[in-house]
């Protein structure tokens, strides 16, 4: 082996020696073997030896052939970094440029083919060669390449499609400014008029279109607020609907969900049936989705049903469909990624009143509902828990459904599920149960007596890393105290069993006091609310539930301090009243009244803007 690299060195010194001769001597009969052999070789055989000069003043002479084979050479040993590193010189890089031919015919083709190989060769993560084409308008002649008609019966026409993309390619990867001089330069104009030609035949121009994408996609990569027009986003999902290779179904769908980020393009693409066509190629193809690569195209294709469903316009329209009756029956699907993208499209659809009654109605719940609680437990899948959460979610928000969904048993299904310690999953769990027991004062009642529930929402709120989750957890303990008896008119009355068991499990009263501190306003009314309950619910008792106990060690007054001094000046009317009430309350308890007035509270009340507005009055 090393003998073999020692002859083809040696072999090598006498290549590059003859053809030293043969630049003197400007011979192309002499110098073309020899370019030749320097092309067929290893490329890093050349690695230490400065041809540049020389191949220079060879392209220089009025010869197709031999700037043929220049170009030729110049690609092959432009493969290495060290060889690319020497042709990234401006008068290099400006002669090739030149040679760039926007004609085909007369052996011209054979040419630009080179060029294209050795200047996107030389400009392969290289971005001082980017930067010299840019100085000196190199680019212009580059892209003026794209409107070269490669609809001819050439026979190198083939290998011309992907040169001149892989030059355009490896050019636009540079900075972000090249690629916005690039769209100055009309490239998405001219690579729309490719699409244009080929979207009437996509398997015949299959090739081109593999080869034409690749840029569009890096001007997505690097221009992120890159607008593709209306007619450009048609183009390529007619082309997605047509083609059969999964390679260029994996550039469109790509490419559409860069602009359906855009709710306009969302709309758009519902109104061209793109949803639909999706549908209709995962049903034909799902059978064979039995590949990682398969997978990866098939997850592709169901997000952008997702995420064209999140524009409200979108939606609407998509919701007199049949877009409907496909998602409900992905909701039978044996492949998870089907069933997932039919729940997260149905939550889509969810979100408005008038859908979510409809889905109640139409038992589109129950189906939920029983994957659900065939998918409760740690082991099965995240993706769909969360999916199926989100969706049931929404589903209880209007009030007509809530004690439907109750009734279909939703709590007893998702409550097993507090074993499971996800965040995004817990964060939708505990976002449902409060959505549903909103307005259900049996069902807050029962929850506030699970001591196993209320453990757990002290513990999240007191361990979670996750803000939503530990937002939710007093979000959840305030509501259920709060619809548990905010209904009663005599709450000194009310049976109080689910109260005296949630102030039993320790922390449960310091957690509703913490809560006073939020940075959110609406969950320190929440707070204030849920607080005011349990002071009027034991104020006048004289049992064993000591409150003011549990209030003062969890430094109340420290905490409403904080919550004057850093919110007084935003407090609403309500949180206000609220804060009053709460504090009047407190104040029926002798400790309760001498804690708060070592902490300042009558004084620092005085210090809230709209307070001295209502009494000056």
């Amino acid at each position: 082996m090393e003998a073999a690299t020692a002859t083809a060195a040696a072999d090598m010194d006498e290549i590059i020696a003859g053809l030293k001769n043969a630049t003197l001597e400007r011979s192309p009969e002499r110098a073309l073997p020899l370019l030749k052999q320097i092309s067929d070789a290893e490329c890093n055989l050349c690695d230490k030896y400065d041809i540049k000069g020389d191949l220079l003043e060879l392209l220089g002479l009025d010869d197709r052939a031999v700037q043929v084979q220049v170009a030729r050479c110049i690609a092959e040993v432009a493969k290495t970094e060290a060889q690319r590193d020497k042709f990234t010189k401006e008068d290099v890089i400006g002669k090739l440029v030149s040679l760039l031919s926007v004609e085909v015919g007369d052996g011209k083709l054979g040419l630009t083919i080179q060029v294209c190989r050795a200047l996107g060769n030389i400009c392969y993560a290289n971005d001082d060669a980017r930067s010299i084409i840019k100085t000196t308008k190199g680019d212009e002649r580059i892209f003026a390449l794209l409107d070269l008609d490669v609809d001819t019966d050439e026979e190198d026409k083939d290998q011309f499609v992907r040169v001149r993309c892989g030059l355009v390619s490896n050019y636009l990867l540079g900075s972000d400014d090249i690629a916005e001089r690039a769209v100055e330069l009309n490239i998405v104009g001219k690579i729309e008029k490719i699409l244009a030609r080929c979207v009437a035949d996509v398997d015949k121009y299959e090739d081109l279109l593999l080869n034409i994408l690749p840029p569009l996609s890096i001007l997505t990569e690097q221009i992120t607020e890159l607008y593709l027009e209306p007619s450009l986003n048609k183009l390529i999902a007619q082309i997605l609907a047509k083609c059969t290779n999964p390679d260029l179904a994996e550039s469109c769908l790509a490419l559409l969900h860069f602009s359906a980020q855009n709710d306009d393009v969302k709309l758009l693409l519902a109104e061209e049936g793109l949803c639909e066509t999706i549908y209709k190629l995962l049903e034909k193809y799902k059978t064979f989705a039995n590949t990682d690569e398969a997978r990866v195209l098939m997850k592709l294709a169901c997000d952008l049903i997702v995420l064209i469903l999140t524009g409200d316009k979108s939606m609407h329209y998509l919701y007199t469909t049949p877009l409907l009756k496909y998602m409900e029956d992905w909701l039978d699907s044996s492949d998870v990624e089907l069933l997932t993208t039919g729940v997260l499209a149905l939550g889509n659809f969810a979100r408005t009143d008038r859908h979510c009654i409809y889905m109640v109605e139409n038992k589109i719940m129950h189906k939920l509902l029983a994957i659900l609680a065939k998918n409760n437990g740690v082991d099965h899948q995240m993706t769909l828990q969360h999916a199926l959460l989100s969706t049931l979610k929404n589903l209880v928000i209007p009030k007509p459904n809530k004690a439907a969904v109750v009734e279909a048993g939703l709590v007893d299904i998702i409550l097993p599920m507090l074993e499971i310690h996800q965040p995004p999953v817990v964060f939708k769990l505990l976002g449902t149960l409060r959505m549903t027991v909103d307005g259900q004062e049996k069902l807050a009642q029962q929850l506030l007596q699970n001591e196993k529930l209320i453990k757990q929402l002290v513990h999240w709120s007191k361990t979670s890393e996750f803000t939503g989750v530990l937002g939710e957890s007093l979000r959840l303990m305030a509501w259920l105290i709060k619809h548990a008896y905010h209904a009663s008119k005599d709450l000194a009355a009310a049976d109080d069993t689910g109260l005296r068991k949630f102030v039993a499990v320790e922390g449960a009263v310091e957690s509703m006091v913490g809560m006073l501190t939020s940075t959110h306003l609406v969950m320190q009314n929440e707070a204030l609310i849920a607080l005011s309950i349990l002071s009027t619910t034991f104020q006048n008792k004289n049992a064993d539930v000591k409150l003011d106990e549990l209030v003062i060690k969890a430094d109340i007054g420290a905490k409403l301090a904080e919550q004057i001094t850093l919110n007084g000046e935003t407090m609403t009317k309500e949180i206000v009243d609220n804060l009053q009430t709460f504090i009047k309350l407190l104040k029926t308890s002798e400790a309760c009244a001498e804690h708060l007035k070592k902490h300042n509270i009558d004084e620092l009340l005085k210090s809230i803007p709209s307070l001295v507005e209502y009494c000056t009055l």
